[in-house]
């Protein structure tokens, strides 16, 4: 069985005992979270859509970690302005494992 769900603005596709890097939540590591924001459920032939979510439908997951990514380096340059800029961005996630998908 598989589900998509909607977190931190983006969608994913998901099974159980699947680990996967969402948006930063709200929940320390080990900690057990249930998303909601259910779009689809699927088995086979067998597929249920909501419109926009399915109502009942619910995927709960385990907080394995928090942590950052790797550096973004953004770098601005014109050439013969004397003109540079150097910046970097580390983007935060949490590493989460799925342990049930209810429709």
């Amino acid at each position: 069985m598989y589900a998509i769900i909607a977190t931190g603005g983006k969608q994913y596709r998901v099974k159980e005992g699947e680990k996967l890097r969402v948006e930063k939540l709200p929940a320390e590591a080990g900690d057990k979270i249930e998303l909601d924001k259910v779009l689809l459920v699927g088995e086979g032939e067998d597929v249920k859509i909501g419109a926009p979510y399915l109502k009942g439908a619910k995927v709960t997951a385990t907080v394995a970690a928090n942590g950052r990514g790797d550096k973004v380096k953004i770098i601005k340059f014109h050439r013969r302005k004397h003109y540079r800029k150097q910046m970097g961005h580390r983007q935060s996630y949490t590493e989460i494992e799925i342990t049930s998908i209810k429709a």
